[in-house]
């Protein structure tokens, strides 16, 4: 299960990156955070938008794996808001 954000939480948080990945599909949006992670410093937040729909899924479950914080994800028109926090 994936949190979702309101847009005032989403407003809140700020990211240390935004990675832009809409249009991309499965796994093209993940691969991108992965990658961009490396250049986000430990606990700060890498926010990635994406309009592929199992993203904040997959998102959620490597982040939980590899012991980074998922924070959730927020609509946004067209495509959604995922944060992630950088634990190491």
């Amino acid at each position: 299960m994936t949190t979702m954000l309101n847009e005032t939480e989403a407003s809140a948080l700020s990211a240390a990156k935004v990675v832009d990945a809409r249009g991309a599909a499965c796994p093209g949006p993940l691969l991108e955070a992965k990658k961009a992670m490396g250049s986000v410093p430990v606990g700060e937040v890498l926010e990635l938008w994406s309009s592929d729909s199992q993203t904040k899924n997959d998102v959620a479950a490597w982040a939980g794996k590899v012991g980074h914080g998922f924070l959730g994800s927020a609509p946004a028109q067209g495509y959604e808001r995922v944060f992630i926090r950088r634990a190491k």
